[in-house]
Parts: structure tokens; sequence; C-alpha cells
């Protein structure tokens, strides 16, 4: 990763995609709240007024999808009223078959990263877009009479180490003009992250209104945002999604064990930067390939294999994947949070 010059982005809460990535979550959380051995492969689409949820099921939980939906929808701060559609069923045996003996849920490459560079084991710049989409957030429930809507995005271009733009569209209210929506975001936003602008370009809203946002403008749709999910493209990604499913997927818990592993290795000094890299046959438990580098490109895999488990069943025992806490990963990256197991620093 030696970027010189790179824009990474987040999304708040109240994005089209970001909403239905919370929706599969909460409702995966749910099935595993009443039965933590379920099998979940949740999908959501939302487009004006429109909410489709359907996936595969294996579960003695009985969820009220459509209920979920609309109670999270409200939290995230829409009043609309949706029309919600759902097509849930049985998993398929064929693959239940593989996953019952232990085997990965399917095939695939999952990639894992930390660096020394931030307190949160990430670049400085995702850890810096993700404060930027979360701050918009808090600024918003913080005054009710915000003008700032739940929908929105932010950019950040480094160039040679150093911030050179930040941009933020964010939904707003008709009454407030451009320039006053600029001013409160430097002033409550932007400086307090960055402290002193200068040399750095600052957008806001450059198409010149943001009225219109979530489901009203724009089509959202489950595991559209994978590289605001993880590192900000800075990195691989093998290309499977993470929300809605649960952690029998190698998808999602593969991906988790390679940010554990990573973050432990440069954690306890065995690197400045770790690039982990697994890979899986459908209903196989060892997987076909675990590799890791330093930020030299030197392979430090010996490190990995010795400490770490990526057979599926042990992952999710070691990182105690059976619980529901996905709702919480489904906005503002899955890396970087104090709290979630597999960012836990432990003695290698």
């Amino acid at each position: 990763m030696n970027h010189t010059t790179y824009t990474v982005e987040s999304v708040t809460s109240g994005h089209p995609d970001k909403v239905c990535d919370q929706i599969s979550d909460a409702i995966l959380d749910e099935y595993l709240r009443q039965d933590s051995h379920s099998r979940v492969a949740m999908e959501t689409f939302g487009a004006h007024n429109l909410l489709v949820i359907g996936g595969e099921v294996t579960s003695t939980g009985a969820v009220d999808a459509p209920e979920i939906a609309r109670n999270l929808y409200r939290d995230i701060g829409y009043t609309d009223t949706l029309n919600i559609l759902t097509n849930i069923v049985q998993q398929s045996p064929d693959i239940a078959q593989g996953v019952d003996t232990g085997g990965a849920g399917d095939q695939g490459i999952m990639y894992g990263f930390a660096t020394d560079e931030t307190p949160e084991f990430l670049t400085y710049a995702v850890s810096l877009v993700h404060k930027l989409t979360k701050g918009l957030e808090n600024l918003r429930r913080k005054d009710p009479n915000s003008f700032l809507g739940p929908d929105g995005k932010a950019q950040v271009t480094m160039h040679g180490g150093r911030v050179q733009s930040v941009l933020v569209s964010t939904q707003h209210n008709a009454k407030t003009a451009q320039p006053e929506i600029k001013e409160y975001l430097v002033k409550k936003l932007f400086t307090p992250l960055l402290g002193d602008l200068a040399g750095i370009e600052v957008l806001v809203n450059p198409t010149g209104k943001f009225v219109q946002g979530g489901f009203a403008a724009d089509t959202g749709l489950t595991g559209r945002k994978i590289m605001v999910d993880t590192y900000g493209g800075l990195i691989q990604h093998g290309g499977g999604a993470f929300s809605g499913k649960d952690a029998t997927k190698v998808d999602r818990s593969a991906a988790y064990m390679a940010r554990f592993a990573a973050k432990n290795v440069v954690a306890n000094g065995f690197a400045k930067k770790c690039f982990v890299s697994v890979a899986y046959a459908i209903g196989r438990a060892e997987p076909l390939m675990i590799h890791a580098e330093n930020e030299s490109g030197k392979d430090i895999s010996d490190i990995i294999k010795r400490h770490f488990d990526f057979k599926p069943k042990a992952i999710i025992e070691r990182l105690g994947l059976r619980r529901p806490i996905y709702l919480e990963t489904a906005s503002y990256g899955h890396f970087g949070k104090e709290g979630l197991p597999w960012e836990e620093v432990i003695a290698l």
C-alpha cells in the first residue's frame, strides 16, 4: 500500500445502501437472539417507498422482518411509509450438508489488514472519513431542530501523507442555504477533526442541493458498500459482502478473523503493517490458503498459522460469533470499533 495519492469514502447510516445493510443485520441479530445457531442469508432492497426483504434461513426463531425494518427505518430518522414485501425461505439442503460437518458455507477469498498508523489500526484517511460521517449523524441527532437529514457521504483525499481535500454531501432541509450549511460544518465538523484547514480543499454539497435523500432519491441494496465496510479500497477485497450473513458464511467470519490476526500481529510488534489473505472451498473446513505479509512484502504466514485457527467452527468459537452483535457493524465500518471481538488485542 505505497499510494502517494488516494481517496477513501464513507456514508452515513441514512444512506440507502446502509439502510439496507442495517435492516439485513437487524433481522440476523433477532434470529440469533432467539436461536444462536440460526443460519441466515438476508438481502434487502429499497426504492421509492418499496422495501423488499428476501433470504434463506434455518432457525427455530420466529422473526417479524417487516416490523424490524419499519422500526429501524424510523430510528435512522426517516418518516415516510414503506410498502414492505418479504420472501424468506428455508436454506438449501445442498449448502447445509457441507456446513453441518463444519465446512465453509461458501468458497471465496477473504482479506484482513492492520497498520500502526492510528489507534484504530486503520489508515488515517479511513479512520478520518468514518469520523466525518459519524460526526454528521451525531450533529443531526444532538439537535432536534437540525437542518441536517439522515442521508450523507464523505470523502477524504490524501497526497504525500497529508489531507489534500475533504468532501461532505449531506441531506438538508429546503430552507437552509448552502453557505450556511458549509459554515456550520466547518465550525462543528471539519475544524474539530482536522484543526487548521489551511491548504485543505473543503467541499460541501458540490451539486448545490441535497434536499431529497434516502429511498425517495435513490435505491439501496445490501452489500453494495463493501469498500466502505472494510479498508477503503486500499487493499484487495474478495468480493463477498458481510451484512445479513451469519458466521457460517466465511465471507464474513473469515474476513473478521483475518482482521483479528492482522491487528494482533501489528499490536504485538511483529509488523508495522500486516496483510492477511485466506481462501476456502465450500463444505471444506481447512482453508485452501493462508498467507500473510508485512509492510515490506516479507512472508510472515508462519506467525498467523501458529497463533490463529481459520477453520470456520474455530473462528466462530474464538470470536463468539453466534451472538446478536451485527447491527453495530452495519454502518461506519466493520473494523476499528472498540468492543467488537475481532478488534480485541491479545498477547501472542
